[in-house]
């Protein structure tokens, strides 16, 4: 039996189109394993409190808490490193869902992240190598070569260099373009192109969460 862990970080439910292609990444995945776990870390209703980094990067460098400060107790923030940690060694696979938000990723994400590469295991590109993550992203503009802002994408490859890089997972990416079109006065031409966008990255989603779930089947068997 498989584990897979799926991230949330889009701060909205309803609407929310990172979520919605992560739901058919997921979908796709239980078709194929339906005795299969899914772990759930929603970043986007319930963010890592904002002092758990400081107070664990503090103590690597031996700074004790400052009398009066706000830093989360030291025993406090271990424990929640090592669940998040934990959730991350023992998944067989990682769906992450991430907006592009002000051209790169949100601070929930980054917060996350940092905790994660604290864990010297996890950041020693050993552990995770060779794992399977999926990628369900959405851009609410135009990023690709010949767009007006081509290159301003900097969640994309900073999650790349983190996951496949860092990590030495094997990614695979479902990402929608040009999603705030229905809802951005100006944007109202780029409505079609924002859904053929959509579709294809449904198509993509629903791909790789079935091939990841036969991947893990097979190497199970």
């Amino acid at each position: 039996m498989s584990t897979l862990l799926r991230v949330d970080a889009s701060i909205r439910l309803d609407g929310s189109v990172s979520r919605a292609l992560a739901d058919s990444a997921e979908a796709a995945w239980k078709a194929e394993h339906p005795d299969g776990v899914v772990v759930r870390r929603d970043l986007g209703q319930h963010p890592l409190p904002a002092t758990l980094w400081p107070t664990l990067a503090g103590a690597q460098v031996g700074q004790e808490p400052v009398a009066g400060s706000e830093r989360m107790p030291l025993a406090d923030a271990k424990a929640l490193a090592a669940e998040l940690s934990a959730e991350v060694r023992n998944a067989d696979a990682i769906l992450l869902a991430v907006p592009l938000y002000n051209f790169g990723i949100a601070q929930n994400v980054k917060s996350w992240i940092d905790v994660l590469l604290i864990d010297r295991e996890l950041s020693g590109n050993a552990e995770l190598k060779g794992r399977p993550a999926i990628f369900a992203l959405a851009r609410g503009g135009g990023y690709g070569p010949g767009t007006p802002r081509h290159g301003w994408d900097h969640a994309t490859p900073y999650l790349e260099r983190i996951f496949g890089d860092v990590f030495g997972m094997n990614i695979r990416t479902a990402a929608a373009e040009l999603t705030l079109a229905p809802v951005t006065p100006g944007m109202e031409e780029l409505i079609d192109a924002s859904k053929v966008s959509e579709s294809a990255a449904h198509v993509e989603a629903d791909k790789h969460g079935t091939t990841v779930a036969r991947e893990l089947i097979g190497n199970a068997a």
